[in-house]
């Protein structure tokens, strides 16, 4: 015991007061235990305040136990268990129940109707509160008192924190700001636990092209977007994306992105943009001919508010190398067919991935084969528990990372609190 320190003693002790941690908490109250949730923010849910761009995408309502594999990859299989105890319906119906009227909107993602994620971060506190949950606030852990494989104690600045169950919910690495800075990896590494390499997924992608950077704020609907590497397409996309000052955004290019920085890993990638890609080659041709048609008095850069946004026109013009004040009429065929062939294949080149500041969720993270995944508990340390973005697991953009955070946490929570009732009930016999 270290003289001058605090003591405090708990049924569980949680660390990391994000969707996980809160979720967590609420779960193993709602039991009974005697619960603290400490947090080194001075408010919970900062990263969860950024989600859905301020929104909240509480969940994807397309995410079924049938699609995990396809969403998840082959990894969606340690979810099976936990899934079927809390699932999307599940999930809608405890925010519901809280108070939180919902709404379903393009592609299945889920938000409150308010579109605040403040509404979500103060239903959450406030069921932890009612079910008496002790917040630690600015309260992070300097080490951790073992005993063989079992968990003692967590040490602070301030108190010596005991426990009987602990729960790591302390998230990735991705916005350091908001707190994950992937301390709770080197913790379970402490303790044997393997760690999959964490790397930025759902994050904006650096392109070479300086001609991108022209199109800042350009956003672009119902786009086609392949991934090539070595002339061979690795992957595609179909949905919304946008330029920026370094690059490109948007929801198909952060879905890309892990993937893409898998592959930078082994040489040069590059991103093919079609903008029609509802139109083959030739009936955009036609298409074209058409608007020429229309506008054959005008000049080229003055005939194209039918087929690009107007922010985009000098710049397709400038790529395409077509003097953009040349009258309609006169462009050649070979012209034309080139123009075509650049609205299906606007072709940029990778630099890199913008990096866990600006990334959504990390990938990698404690090695799955090392979780019991019907409980979230750990195989090695008797009595340590995992739930949300520590675990290597991640899904797409849309509400699935969330998910992943509330039906973990609800696994963690319940299991650890179930451990508790069974010990008190043994004690008492």
């Amino acid at each position: 015991m270290n003289k001058g320190k605090e003591q405090h003693s708990f049924d569980i002790a949680i660390i990391g007061g994000g969707a996980a941690g809160m979720m967590t908490a609420f779960w193993a109250s709602e039991q009974g235990a005697q619960v603290v949730l400490l947090d080194k923010n001075e408010e919970l849910g900062q990263k969860v305040a950024m989600t859905g761009k301020g929104r909240c995408n509480i969940t994807q309502e397309n995410f079924t136990k049938e699609t995990l594999i396809d969403a998840l990859g082959k990894k969606g299989r340690f979810l099976f268990s936990a899934f079927h105890k809390f699932n999307v319906e599940k999930t809608k119906e405890f925010f519901e129940k809280s108070g939180i009227a919902l709404k379903t909107e393009r592609g299945g993602r889920v938000f409150p109707q308010s579109d605040s994620a403040e509404e979500v971060i103060s239903v959450l506190k406030r069921k932890l509160i009612q079910n008496g949950v002790v917040l630690m606030r600015k309260t992070k852990p300097l080490s951790f008192e073992t005993k063989g494989n079992v968990i003692k104690k967590i040490i602070t600045r301030k108190r010596e924190i005991t426990a009987n169950q602990f729960i790591f919910c302390t998230g990735g690495k991705s916005y350091p700001t908001t707190g994950s800075t992937g301390n709770g990896y080197q913790w379970a590494k402490n303790f044997g636990h393997k760690i999959v390499k964490p790397i930025p997924a759902l994050t904006p992608i650096k392109t070479i092209n300086k001609w991108a950077r022209q199109l800042q704020g350009v956003s672009l609907k119902n786009v086609k977007l392949s991934v090539f590497q070595n002339n061979k397409k690795q992957t595609e996309r179909f949905g919304e994306m946008l330029f920026t000052h370094f690059g490109l955004s948007g929801p198909i290019i952060l879905d890309v992105s892990k993937e893409v920085g898998t592959l930078l890993k082994k040489g040069r990638v590059k991103i093919s943009i079609d903008l029609k890609p509802a139109l083959e080659l030739k009936e955009l041709d036609q298409r074209v001919q058409k608007d020429f048609q229309k506008y054959q008095g005008r000049k080229f850069i003055n005939a194209l508010d039918d087929l690009l946004p107007q922010k985009m026109i000098s710049t397709m013009i400038e790529i395409s190398k077509i003097d953009p004040e040349k009258k309609v009429g006169e462009i050649s065929k070979e012209d034309r067919k080139r123009f075509v062939s650049l609205l299906k294949n606007i072709v940029l080149n990778v630099d890199d991935l913008v990096g866990f500041d600006n990334a959504i969720i990390t990938s990698g993270g404690i090695e799955l084969g090392e979780v019991d995944q019907k409980t979230m508990k750990s195989k090695l340390i008797n009595n340590l528990y995992f739930a949300g973005e520590i675990l290597d697991l991640d899904g797409p953009s849309g509400g699935y990372n969330l998910q992943i955070c509330w039906t973990t946490g609800y696994t963690a929570g319940n299991s650890a609190a179930e451990t508790i009732n069974d010990i008190k009930y043994n004690t008492e016999k």
